[in-house]
């Protein structure tokens, strides 16, 4: 089997059987984002897929977990998703659970009807970006939907049964949009409850948008001691019972991890001893990478 690479997976799926259902992003204009640029979005036929698990099936005993990629595997028509949950069930009788990115789009274009059906068949759990709580910074970085948009269509995943995972990105409201940024998303994450919540945080690694708009002087980024800050401001303002939360991705400074509500001032504590030890000494080089 081969991947058209490059190929991405949430932390959570480190030892799960990758499947490219789609390859690229539907989507693929957040300014932020270089993921999938260099790939056209689209759907790979069954057969295609049908071959890899075959091939897969051949290779490895036992598979535990499947994640179905490329960005927006969930943007595939439904038919041809019951196709592949139920191929998996056939192929791979063993596997616990099958996972998914989805852009809000990808859910919202699908009828709650359509959600519950994928969810008995099999799809456990989807990993869905908000990226910003701010309908302002939603704009700046070209996302595609308003935040009600995003959590509407977070609330269709969990009204369907899915386990949902949600992302947001520390700093990239800039200075110009920090607060708003950090009191809104806490809002939309209040309003979604999520059963997980993944703080990621702004950096740049290759040339994006947003990256051009930085060496322009037209967006500013945070310093290490302003994330911290603006984190602390979304813990202060977040109500979300029962969402664990980590920031274990490469782009972080520091580890955070527990469960709202009843782990948030240990979350905050956190922060303020990352403050107090002065994280704007920490190079950006020193990032996970």
């Amino acid at each position: 089997m081969k991947y058209v690479e490059p190929v991405y997976r949430p932390p959570s799926e480190a030892y799960s059987l990758i499947i490219q259902v789609t390859i690229g992003c539907s989507h693929n204009k957040c300014t932020f984002c270089d993921m999938y640029k260099m790939k056209n979005f689209r759907v790979r036929k069954f057969e295609d897929i049908k071959k890899d698990f075959d091939e897969c099936r051949k290779a490895y005993r036992y598979v535990e977990r499947i994640f179905l990629a490329d960005g927006d595997a969930m943007m595939a028509k439904t038919d041809l998703l019951i196709r592949v949950l139920e191929y998996i069930k056939i192929t791979f009788p063993e596997c616990q659970r099958v996972t998914s990115y989805a852009s809000p789009k990808s859910l919202l274009v699908k009828t709650p009807e359509e959600l519950r059906t994928l969810h008995d068949l099999g799809l456990y759990m989807v990993y869905m970006g908000l990226e910003s709580g701010s309908d302002n910074v939603l704009s700046m970085i070209n996302k595609g939907e308003t935040s009600e948009e995003i959590v509407r269509a977070g609330l269709m995943a969990k009204d369907a049964g899915m386990k949902l995972s949600v992302t947001a990105i520390c700093g990239l409201g800039g200075k110009e949009y920090s607060d708003e940024h950090a009191i809104e998303t806490a809002r939309a994450f209040s309003q979604m409850k999520p059963h997980y919540i993944g703080l990621l945080t702004l950096m740049f690694r290759s040339d994006t948008p947003l990256r051009r708009d930085w060496q322009a002087g037209k967006f500013h980024v945070l310093s290490t001691g302003e994330i911290a800050y603006e984190t602390l401001k979304f813990l202060e303002h977040i109500d979300s019972e029962g969402s664990v939360v980590r920031s274990n991705h490469i782009s972080n400074y520091w580890l955070l991890k527990g469960t709202l509500n009843e782990d948030r001032q240990l979350l905050i504590n956190t922060v303020k001893e990352a403050i107090a030890e002065g994280l704007d000494d920490i190079p950006p080089k020193f990032r996970g990478l």
